[in-house]
């Protein structure tokens, strides 16, 4: 057999040997595995829209530090610019702190949505008293989670006060002290600052007079508003910056949160200054406020803004807080690591025969809000 004819018949055999073998199947993917039931898959971003000098220095960097979700992190000076954000929609904030003045209508008129507490562990921490005093605002505790309460209030430099007073005595009731033009006429000397904002000057506006502090009924608004007039001229400040302005002596006297005349207190003597500041507490009872922590109804990350609450839910956290800011929260496993000078002090937590006298939160309707911004602007101008 010559070569070629060799070669015909090897591939002859070959060909028929291939036409013949099994082909063996090939494996397939695997396929990827599925996220774990209740896993977080959002993106490690969170945007968090809170009060200005309203956490503690530390907290982000925190939580960024041990989670890896990037805190966009920005601050408003009043509920109703909050308040106007959620209306519009497409805020973009995952974590809002509204008011309870406020948190009702927001949850009646669908701008929250409901927490998920199954991914809130810490949850348990929270105070059954306090949390009771927002059940006129949410009443099946669904939507939100106090970050911390405090009372509005009159804050004094008590050197500078007495000083301008003279002869006459300090009133028995310190809502005087911004509200009574024989002592407003002689404390414009020395600045007198209100909040800057309808739904935290009307209110005890309207409580000085003998009405419901949270009234709606605009007579009762004309009311209040026509007692503020008398007093308009005497009123240096309308002021969003109201811890500077009493620590750096632009105002002595102060219609401000009794948390933040207490970081004004710390500040002054950080700064060494003389100023003896104060947060007084009223006969006649100030009004208690709470900050709440509330996802918007349309955030983009729902999951991170459960993580971010629970984790302030931690008693460190949450005591870290009050520590630094004179705030009370309403985590009730805090307060053991809450500094014996502080808890001791009358003026961040109050005893009870004090809180008895303070009037609890409650909200307006649309149009009362409507008329307490009617008759706020009015006072302001001057009219």
């Amino acid at each position: 057999m010559n070569k070629k004819h060799f070669w015909i018949l090897a591939l002859s055999f070959l060909a028929l040997t291939a036409c013949g073998k099994k082909e063996e199947p090939k494996e397939a993917a695997a396929p990827a595995a599925a996220p774990a039931p209740g896993a977080n898959t959002e993106e490690k971003v969170l945007s968090v829209y809170n009060w200005p000098d309203y956490v503690a220095k530390d907290m982000i960097a925190d939580f960024e530090k041990e989670t890896g979700i990037k805190v966009n992190y920005q601050t408003f000076e009043n509920n109703e610019a909050l308040h106007a954000k959620l209306v519009a929609g497409n805020s973009g904030y995952d974590v809002v702190v509204p008011g309870a003045v406020f948190a009702k209508g927001q949850i009646e008129g669908g701008l929250l949505q409901k927490l998920d507490k199954s991914k809130i562990p810490n949850y348990g921490n929270l105070d059954s008293a306090i949390m009771a005093k927002l059940a006129t605002v949410d009443p099946g505790k669904e939507y939100l989670v106090p970050w911390a309460w405090s009372y509005t209030t009159v804050g004094i430099n008590k050197t500078k006060v007495m000083k301008a007073l003279g002869s006459t005595p300090m009133p028995e009731n310190a809502w005087d002290l911004v509200f009574n033009p024989t002592y407003t006429a002689k404390l414009k000397s020395c600045g007198i600052a209100y909040l800057d904002s309808p739904t935290e000057v009307l209110p005890p506006a309207l409580h000085y007079i003998g009405k419901n502090a949270y009234s709606n009924d605009p007579a009762d608004h004309k009311a209040a508003g026509e007692m503020l007039a008398k007093v308009r001229p005497h009123v240096r400040l309308f002021s969003s910056t109201m811890i500077d302005d009493l620590a750096g002596g632009k105002a002595c006297v102060a219609l401000g949160w009794a948390g933040d005349i207490n970081i004004a207190r710390s500040r002054a003597i950080e700064n060494k200054s003389d100023a003896d500041i104060q947060a007084l507490l009223p006969s006649t009872g100030g009004l208690i406020f709470m900050d709440n922590l509330a996802i918007p109804k349309d955030a983009k990350h729902p999951n991170n803004a459960l993580t971010f609450i629970d984790y302030f839910l931690r008693p460190e956290v949450s005591a870290a807080l009050t520590n630094e800011l004179s705030y009370p929260t309403a985590n009730k496993a805090s307060l053991a690591k809450v500094k014996p000078e502080i808890a001791q002090d009358k003026t961040v937590f109050p005893d009870a025969g004090t809180l008895a006298k303070m009037v609890a939160p409650s909200n307006f309707s649309n149009a009362a809000r409507e008329s307490l911004s009617n008759v706020y602007t009015a006072f302001k101008k001057g009219k």
